[in-house]
């Protein structure tokens, strides 16, 4: 199975921290990292797409895509 995530947050620490995090964990950074800006909260918004490979896993709507583990 190869999996997919969208990571998103605001424009801070805790977003770099969850796509070093994903990275960490064996993901892939998959295309660029998009911004853009909430006009109702002031903020800038960051996200990133990441795959990874697990061909031993079996995919289930029902998993929880940050565990997946190869």
């Amino acid at each position: 199975m190869k999996g997919y995530r969208f990571i998103t947050s605001d424009d801070n620490s805790e977003f770099c921290h969850r796509v070093t995090e994903a990275i960490s964990n064996g993901w892939t950074l998959y295309g660029e990292p998009k911004m853009t800006f909430d006009i109702k909260r002031g903020v800038m918004r960051c996200a990133q797409a990441v795959i990874k490979n697990s061909p031993k896993k079996k995919y289930s709507k029902k998993m929880k895509l940050s565990s997946v583990l190869i």
